[in-house]
């Protein structure tokens, strides 16, 4: 058998790089906000923190806050045909509003 090339984070310079004015220290206000039972959110991923990170295939999508579990929220997101749970940091979901 040959052995798999690559791991989580393979082919995603480009979506896990942050813009040069972006760097530097996170934003708390992102790491700490919350979101309410059947929100909708967007998936943007914080490079810097890698905690609660979901896989980069989902980068960019829609879903709806379905609970919270521990600091995570479960995130119900349509990949093709199917409903999928993600569980996501906050520090990785913005709000719709923004």
């Amino acid at each position: 058998m040959v052995r798999r090339t690559g791991g989580f984070r393979r082919k995603t310079r480009s979506k896990l790089r942050k813009n040069i004015r972006d760097k530097g220290k996170i934003s708390i206000r992102r790491y700490l906000q919350s979101f309410k039972k059947g929100e909708r959110v967007f998936l943007g991923s914080e490079p810097a923190v890698q905690k609660g990170m979901y896989h980069p295939k989902y980068y960019g999508k829609a879903g709806l806050i379905k609970n919270k579990r521990g600091n995570c929220y479960e995130v119900l997101i349509k990949d093709g045909g199917k409903e999928k749970t993600l569980i996501i940091h906050p520090i990785h979901l913005k709000n719709d509003k923004h």
